[in-house]
């Protein structure tokens, strides 16, 4: 994932699904690259002054959490913002629609 500020991306990742670093790149200098684990997932984040925030998504990220419901409560605490209000869908998951605070789709899911 691409951001222009790879410190507050970070940070809401960080707080709403206890995203853990595990590689910064360059190690010194302006960082370039942070590898997080959400879980069993791995997220890369890519610092990019060019980048828009809200600008047209090339990918959604689906994350799997215990309380859809419950998470949605910490979203715009975090800095994210919440599309609407969670849906139980006919395949067995409860689903809500979030963007993260450069405007990337994230779902959150978990089985009903």
């Amino acid at each position: 994932m691409s951001a222009p500020n790879l410190d507050r991306l970070l940070s809401f990742y960080e707080t709403l699904f206890g995203a853990v670093e595990f590689l910064r790149m360059p190690t010194d200098g302006p960082t370039f690259y942070v590898g997080l684990k959400v879980g069993d997932a791995e997220i890369g984040l890519v610092a990019d002054a060019d980048v828009e925030s809200g600008t047209a998504q090339r990918m959604l990220l689906s994350v799997d959490v215990q309380s859809v419901d419950g998470l949605l409560e910490r979203v715009e605490t975090a800095g994210g913002r919440v599309l609407g209000p969670p849906n139980d869908m006919p395949w067995g998951q409860r689903v809500a629609h979030i963007v993260d605070p450069d405007g990337n789709a994230v779902n959150l899911t978990q089985p009903i």
